[in-house]
């Protein structure tokens, strides 16, 4: 990649999409969005006025979620999925963190 175009790429935490433009990048419906929210399944940013902020990190979510919701799992199977696949990451952070210290 060159070097203009990694520069010009948001951090992937930072939450700078509107609802509009994660919709657009995910593939999915505003309201998808919304009702995914609703289900706890992501928990976007919110500016100073209320809106709703997503990160590439959160786009990167909604797409595991359609994903899943397509393989036929239903949102609350969707929902502790993703708890597990959250644990397990940190879970493997910790390890390392652990495994580092150790050295």
């Amino acid at each position: 990649m060159s070097e203009w175009r990694e520069r010009r790429l948001p951090d992937p935490g930072r939450a700078v999409y509107a609802i509009s433009v994660a919709a657009d990048l995910s593939g999915l419906a505003v309201q998808t969005l919304r009702l995914y929210e609703t289900h706890g399944l992501i928990t976007p940013a919110r500016s100073n006025g209320g809106t709703r902020r997503y990160s590439g990190d959160d786009v990167a979510r909604l797409l595991r979620i359609a994903t899943l919701a397509a393989e036929g799992i239903n949102l609350a199977g969707v929902r502790r999925i993703l708890e597990l696949e959250d644990l397990v990451t940190r879970l493997r952070a910790e390890n390392s963190r652990l495994r580092r210290e150790q050295q």
